[in-house]
Parts: structure tokens; C-alpha cells; sequence
């Protein structure tokens, strides 16, 4: 069986359709002039370390690869500089746009200034809910948070009346409506039928890792500690709640979500749970085959890349779409994410952690 770095790889090429990604990046040595122009814009840095550490270095190699100019820039968490970025890309000549949102007022703005201007917009990773996107690349949103709850539900061992407390992402993004949703598709049958308890459920703003932690204790303080299981959106938000159990002296699964160094090393001293494993190699790369295919050969080229749709909950308009496959990671399988280059050996398996990497098959 080929390993997932190679599949990713594969994928890769397979994406560009035959747009000279895997074989042909040196014929284009000198010749940046003639390269289609494409801007993205990242979200921020404080969400999720995943946008500079992961997404930007991932997406300068595919697109360089690609034979395209590109232009990447993050708006701090700036709807204002969202906005200016996009302007700036569009009075440039860019073909295409690759739109990861701070919030869907400033990527709707974006998003009608390129459609007044011919230029096609591509959300990634952040669907743009009311906006006017032509394209959509990204995970399925419902398969996380699907694998967030079957997760939880393994840890648990079947305890019969769990307690559960729920911390859930920005409501002003929609990935965050659709892992909630995910989530409920496992969790809400069993709620209804008393084989679980919902304790307290609680939506964090900004996706800002410090208030998770402290609504979480908040809802912890009320619930007089008494919780068998948390269901925590992503790692950021897990570990501040396990810092939150730690003091407190509880000890319960905990969810998360991007597989990062420090959700990964809580999984192997089993404070956390599982974890959920987007791989950003294989976002970039299928981004960087439907950008691609835009920039050089429109949307006849681009229609055979995005073949699915998804619907935007406000207005009802299918959008085409590219949704990749999420994987469920527990200490079983961390290796999968080692193998795919999003964590280097070296900084997962430090001298503190040389032990429990060990006793995971992981050395």
C-alpha cells in the first residue's frame, strides 16, 4: 500500500491536469512574465498556527510547481485588510483568488469586486456563507465532526449517562456550523434518547483559544465538576481545557481537531483523546490543481477538478466544490500525520516524550 505522503503526491499531479506541476517547473525557469498571476489570502495567525507553519509554505511549493505567480498574504485577522489585500491582488491582473476568510462580510466584499471584475474567487478552507464564491476547496466540515463525536463516544467505553460538555468554534464561521453538525448527527440521537447528557454548549468567538478555556471552566464551575467528557473543536481549544482539568483534578477524554505538535503529544500521555487529521499537503495541492487549472484554462478545466457541490446555508446557492477526506487520529495512528510531513519526528518525539513515542511504535 503506497503511503499517504506518496497518495498526496499523486494527488498533487493528478490535480493539475496535465498544467505541467510535476514535471515541468524548470522549463519555466526565467519566464515569470508569462506565469498566470493568483493572490491568496490567509486568515490569521492566532486561530490556528496551521496558516503560516502549514498552509503558506505547502501552497508557495505547489503553486511554483504549478507555473504560476503567486502572491500570499495573511490579514491578521483584519477584515479591513482583508479587504485592501483584495483589492490590491484584483488591480494587479490576478487570474485567480484564493480566499481563506476572516469573516464573511470582508470575503464578500472581496468576493464582489472580483466577480465585478472577471476574476474567479476560490474559498479555502473557509466557505464564504452569503458570499459569491465561485469554488470551494476544503474537508467535509459534517465527516469531522462526525469523527470528533464517534471519537469521543470510543473513549468514553459506553459509559452509560455521560455527562458531556460541548465547545464549539466561531459561529461567524461556517466550518464551525458544519463540525457542530457533524457532531450532532452522533451525539443528538443519543441526547434524546437519555444515553447521554448534554451538560453545557458553548461557541467560542474568534475561534480564541485563551476564552475557550475560561468559559470552559465556567461551565465546569457550574456543572460542580461533574463531566465525563468534553467535546473540544480543535486542539488549540483542548489544550487549554485540559490545562482548565488538570488544576481542577478531573480527568476525562477530550476531543480535538489539525493534529498539531501539541494535540499529538497530548494523545501519546493521554490527556487528550483523539484528534482529527486534515491534511494541509493535500488541501494545498488540491487547491493549487483547481487554481491552476483557472488561471491557465478557465473554468471548462476547472469543472473537472471540482465535481461536488456544497449549498450556502444563507442564500441556497450550490457552489462547486472539492471536499477531501478527514482522518480520526488516535495514539494508534499518529504515525499517519509523521508520514505526511505535517510534524517532524524531532518535535514530537522530544527526550521528554521519548518513552510514550516508544510505547506508540514511534521511533
Amino acid at each position: 500500500m503506497p503511503s499517504r505522503s506518496g497518495r498526496v503526491v499523486a494527488i498533487t499531479c493528478a490535480l493539475v491536469i496535465a498544467l505541467s506541476a510535476c514535471g515541468t517547473a524548470k522549463s519555466n525557469e526565467g519566464q515569470s512574465s508569462t506565469k498566470p498571476k493568483v493572490g491568496v489570502i490567509l486568515p490569521d495567525t492566532t486561530s490556528s498556527v496551521r496558516w503560516e507553519r502549514f498552509d503558506k509554505p505547502w501552497l508557495e511549493k505547489y503553486l511554483a510547481g504549478a507555473g504560476v505567480e503567486a502572491r500570499i498574504e495573511n490579514a491578521q485577522n483584519d477584515p479591513s485588510r482583508f479587504v485592501r489585500l483584495g483589492e490590491e491582488m484584483i488591480s494587479q491582473g490576478v487570474k485567480v483568488l484564493l480566499l481563506g476568510a476572516v469573516d464573511a462580510a470582508s470575503a464578500s466584499q472581496v468576493e464582489k469586486k472580483a466577480n465585478e471584475a472577471g476574476v474567479p474567487a476560490v474559498n479555502y478552507d473557509r466557505l464564504t456563507v452569503g458570499g459569491s464564491a465561485d469554488y470551494y476547496v476544503s474537508f467535509d466540515g459534517e465527516a469531522v465532526g462526525s469523527l470528533q463525536a464517534e471519537g469521543l463516544l470510543k473513549c468514553l467505553g459506553g459509559k452509560p449517562k455521560a455527562r458531556l460538555i460541548e465547545v464549539e468554534g466561531a459561529k461567524t464561521d461556517n466550518n464551525s456550523t458544519l463540525f457542530y453538525n457533524g457532531q450532532q448527527k452522533v451525539l443528538k440521537p443519543r441526547y434524546d434518547a437519555g444515553e447521554l447528557k448534554l451538560v453545557a454548549n458553548q461557541w467560542i468567538e474568534n475561534w480564541d483559544n485563551k476564552l475557550s478555556g475560561q468559559q470552559f471552566e465556567r461551565m465546569l464551575t457550574a456543572a460542580g465538576d461533574d463531566v465525563d467528557g468534553v467535546v473540544a473543536a480543535n486542539d488549540g481549544f483542548a489544550q487549554e481545557i485540559i490545562a482548565v482539568l488538570k488544576r481542577r483534578n478531573v480527568k476525562v477524554p477530550v476531543t480535538g481537531q489539525d493534529a498539531t505538535v501539541e494535540g499529538l503529544r497530548a494523545i501519546l500521555a493521554g490527556d487528550q483523546c483523539m484528534t482529527v487529521y486534515k491534511s494541509i499537503r493535500e488541501e494545498a495541492a488540491a487547491a493549487t490543481g483547481l487554481v491552476s487549472a483557472l488561471a491557465k484554462g478557465g473554468t471548462g478545466n476547472a469543472d473537472t477538478v471540482a465535481t461536488q457541490t456544497i449549498k450556502d446555508p444563507q442564500t441556497g446557492r450550490e457552489i462547486k466544490s472539492l471536499l477531501l477526506t478527514p482522518v480520526a487520529i488516535t495514539k494508534d495512528n499518529v504515525r499517519v500525520v509523521v508520514e505526511d510531513q505535517a510534524v517532524r519526528m524531532s518535535q514530537l518525539c522530544t527526550e521528554d516524550m521519548a518513552q510514550l513515542c516508544r510505547n506508540a511504535g514511534l521511533s
